[in-house]
């Protein structure tokens, strides 16, 4: 299964990396909160441990970020044992657990693996158009059963159409399924991603009404 570790602390992360690979886990390590939004960007991670207390944006915010960004992927915290505030703060912007400094590998090991068992219970069904699946959980499009490599705008673009199915969003709708609250937004970036899902999944996956926004195709 894939972590993502973000962590400033250069000797406790080779720590937590080396313990975590030993223990099955493939782990990518981000050393700020810029580094782990980069990672997220085309990544499916099964959980990500995240410390609070990080350099420039905390990871609080990072967290906030994340939940806004509708992505589901289980967190657990990192914190130190007097940022008791910090931790309630952090349920409250959806984080899944915490661990207080030190902690026991084993005890990190088994506190994720609940986290990833938790998760893979409410996570949604996959979704279909024709040959084209989503499956939520994995993260991971597939056409004709074969992999499609998505771009994390992309893949939330899409998720969006399928979840709503015969519905036209418009194009401000889909904006915030994309991006969030992030209002750096360029005109027309939900047309480059439309076009993107065409290119890879094939011309009939999206439908554009003119004047209106976009719908999912009826692909047979």
């Amino acid at each position: 299964m894939n972590l993502l570790l973000v962590e400033d602390d250069a000797m406790l992360a080779e720590a937590i990396c080396d313990g975590a690979r030993q223990l099955g886990w493939q782990v990518e390590h981000a050393r700020s909160a810029e580094a782990a939004r980069a990672c997220m960007e085309g990544h499916a991670f099964a959980a990500v441990l995240l410390d609070i207390g990080l350099p420039g944006e905390s990871g609080l915010a990072w967290l906030r970020w994340l939940r806004r960004s509708h992505d589901p992927v289980p967190v657990l915290l990192i914190t130190a044992r007097a940022q008791l505030s910090s931790r309630i703060r952090g349920l409250d912007e959806g984080a899944d657990d915490y661990l207080v400094k030190p902690f026991d590998l084993d005890e990190l090991n088994a506190r994720l693996r609940a986290l990833v068992r938790r998760s893979q219970g409410s996570f949604a069904p996959v979704l279909c158009c024709g040959p084209v699946c989503l499956d939520p959980h994995r993260r991971q499009v597939t056409r004709h059963g074969v992999p499609v490599p998505l771009s994390l705008y992309e893949y939330r673009l899409l998720l969006a159409l399928l979840q709503n199915p015969g519905r036209v969003l418009a194009r401000d709708t889909l904006e915030r399924h994309v991006y969030g609250n992030d209002l750096r937004v360029e005109s027309n970036t939900v047309a480059v991603f439309v076009h993107q899902l065409r290119r890879k999944l094939g011309d009939g996956i999206v439908v554009t009404q003119h004047g209106l926004g976009y719908r999912l195709g009826d692909v047979p």
